[in-house]
């Protein structure tokens, strides 16, 4: 059988081959108005937030299984490693990971991950989402899949429409039209009247009280060969940019690089507007799935497990007279009494004190700290790196104090520094320590110096995770004083 793609390459598949769901996962969001716990270098999918495992985690695991193909994840260059860690605690080792050179919203994305898909069954159905969702009732997920996955393979994009059950102002909404398939014994499959941008709590009210109104959950099924007919029929632009992006990529490590040039003229625009606002393709299903995109404090409150008083406690926490609180801990005891209605996030490095129905403003303080060059509003005190993470203890006038941990099987850089020298103090584990011509092996309790100029490596032959203390000194300690020689992650 032939297919004829939006981009005009004929791909022949066989008859005999099973038609499967393609994940696509898309973790370009960076979560500001959950800081201090989200940020820039480590935002909120790679967070265990509202269950045991990460958010990004849960989204694999609900799309893993003999109905779905390897899933195929657009992130950008400085997560690529989270990523691919994801994918691998997951079980989804043969995932392909995307890597977008900068932000270009969800329709270049999209694409990205169509054109790929397309490469080997362009009839293969995409199920595009977001990377950091929750879905309370998971359990019903499938028979909506199965609906969903009939109507796209007539040739329809079908979004999951989710029941509102309160005037919510941080989603958009979607306007049920006329049934699909009118006198079907099963008509609940509509076709889209219109998308509402997030509304002000007097029309969120007005079409809660209406009904006929859906959020807008953000997730699409649909055949790679119909989302890029539709890309290239309404924005053109984005498909043209985007393949010559994909046909220029460069494969790196298990990671696929797309051409930065080409990449970088697609417009920046979201699938919404790119293509959803405007096909006669576009479809709902109403879904009742306890869906949230979590995307302020007051939402990880409504989905926590709460206490006698409505509170919901985590980490190090000591409650008095408290009610209807949200109050997460990251490491310190933290005690709070005679509150009522607050978030309070406590991290290594920052505090955030709000009124939960002020949850939608913490972008605003994040705003605030960009402004005034606080390192803070984007970098965690804890930097997670491929080989394992390194935080700040101690900083003070030419030294720095930093914990390393370092994983099993797992080594650093070559490297050396201009403007610091370093001691290395094993707490556990055993290391192997490169020092220009030298190797020494380190047991917990011994250290060695490492004078400014010197070639130095740090690895983890064991099977435990390396720990040690690195103390720094010098006149300039900033990360970006070092010259990498040998990398085996393929960094500069």
């Amino acid at each position: 059988m032939t297919f004829m793609t939006a981009t005009d390459v004929t791909v022949s598949v066989p008859e005999s081959r099973n038609r499967t769901i393609t994940p696509v996962i898309l973790s370009g969001g960076t979560g500001t108005r959950l800081w201090p716990v989200s940020r820039a270098s480590h935002p909120k999918q790679f967070w265990a937030l509202a269950s045991s495992r990460t958010m990004i985690g849960e989204t694999l695991q609900r799309a893993t299984g003999t109905t779905f193909a390897p899933p195929i994840v657009v992130c950008n260059n400085a997560h690529r490693f989270l990523v691919a860690e994801q994918l691998r605690e997951n079980g989804c080792e043969d995932g392909r990971i995307i890597l977008e050179p900068a932000v270009r919203n969800t329709a270049a994305a999209i694409a990205a991950a169509a054109l790929l898909a397309a490469q080997d069954d362009p009839e293969t159905l995409l199920w595009i989402m977001a990377a950091d969702a929750v879905f309370r009732y998971p359990e019903r997920l499938p028979a909506v899949l199965e609906k969903a996955s009939t109507v796209a393979r007539e040739g329809y994009i079908v979004t999951f429409g989710m029941k509102p059950d309160v005037p919510e102002t941080g989603y958009g909404y979607i306007r049920l039209g006329a049934p699909l398939h009118p006198g079907h014994p099963d008509d609940s499959v509509y076709r889209v009247a219109r998308f509402i941008e997030k509304p002000d709590h007097l029309h969120a009210t007005e079409m809660l009280n209406e009904g006929g109104y859906l959020w807008n959950s953000g997730m699409f099924l649909a055949s790679a060969s119909v989302m890029l007919a539709e890309l290239k029929r309404h924005e053109p632009d984005v498909l043209e940019n985007v393949r010559h992006a994909l046909l220029g990529s460069e494969n790196d490590l298990t990671f696929r690089r797309l051409e930065a040039t080409a990449f970088l003229r697609s417009p920046n625009v979201s699938i919404d507007y790119a293509v959803m606002e405007r096909t006669d393709r576009a479809v709902v299903i109403p879904a009742e799935l306890g869906w949230s995109d979590v995307g302020n404090w007051n939402a990880l409150w409504e989905l926590g497990d709460k206490d006698a008083c409505g509170n919901v406690v985590v980490g190090d926490v000591v409650l008095e007279q408290s009610h209807n609180c949200y109050v997460r801990s990251e490491g310190m005891l933290t005690a709070v009494a005679g509150l009522t209605d607050i978030v309070l996030v406590v991290t290594p490095d920052a505090v955030l004190a709000i009124h939960r129905d002020y949850a939608q403003d913490v972008s605003a303080l994040v705003s605030q700290l960009k402004k005034a060059n606080r390192a803070e509003a984007e970098i965690h005190n804890r930097c997670y790196r491929p080989w394992g993470f390194y935080e700040g203890l101690i900083q003070g006038e030419r030294f720095q104090v930093k914990r390393i941990v370092v994983y099993p099987g797992q080594k650093l850089s070559l490297q050396k520094h201009f403007h610091r020298a370093e001691h290395w103090v094993v707490v556990s584990g055993t290391a192997i320590v490169t020092r220009n011509e030298e190797k020494l092996m380190l047991q917990e309790n011994e250290s060695v110096y490492l004078p400014l100029g010197c070639m130095h490596r740090l690895e983890n032959p064991g099977r435990i995770p390396l720990t040690l203390i690195e103390v720094q000194s010098g006149p300039y300690l900033g990360e970006d004083d070092i010259v990498r020689f040998e990398d085996t992650y393929g960094r500069q």
